[in-house]
């Protein structure tokens, strides 16, 4: 899928046909068997994400709270103060933008909507929040 964004490829599961019909794309099945509609749907959902972002992209807003903690960028790397003897930090990933708007927010934008909510994830599993306060 081609946007003013980027461009996104996905394998297609076997049986499963994408069928492009002037501005709009189908997904086919051979039957109507449990497998072939779980694919169906799978497929479907897949390349909507894709069109959506490669059009408009994907974000996901992560919170920093906690007496000392923030976040800054240091050249191409994030770089994460949150209570650890030394800071935390995270490599520049090709086609994953990061933001740090103010100290206690971090803004990871892209095109791909599992790439970006894993490295958000990761992001997150360097201090996961406690139970009680979410500190």
């Amino acid at each position: 899928v081609k946007g003013p964004k980027g461009e996104l490829q996905q394998e297609i599961p076997e049986g499963i046909k994408v069928v492009q019909e002037e501005k709009t794309i189908k997904i086919e099945r051979p039957n109507e068997e449990k497998y072939y509609k779980s694919l169906h749907g799978l497929t479907r959902s897949l390349v909507a994400n894709m069109v959506e972002g490669v059009t408009t992209g994907f974000s996901k807003t992560l919170e920093i709270n906690g007496v000392g903690y923030r976040a800054a960028k240091q050249g191409n790397k994030l770089v994460l103060t949150i209570g650890y003897s030394h800071p935390v930090e995270f490599d520049a990933i090709p086609g994953i933008e990061i933001e740090v708007p103010a100290p206690n927010k971090i803004v990871v934008k892209g095109i791909d909507k599992q790439q970006v909510g894993q490295i958000a994830a990761e992001i997150r599993s360097a201090r996961e929040p406690e139970p009680y306060k979410g500190k």
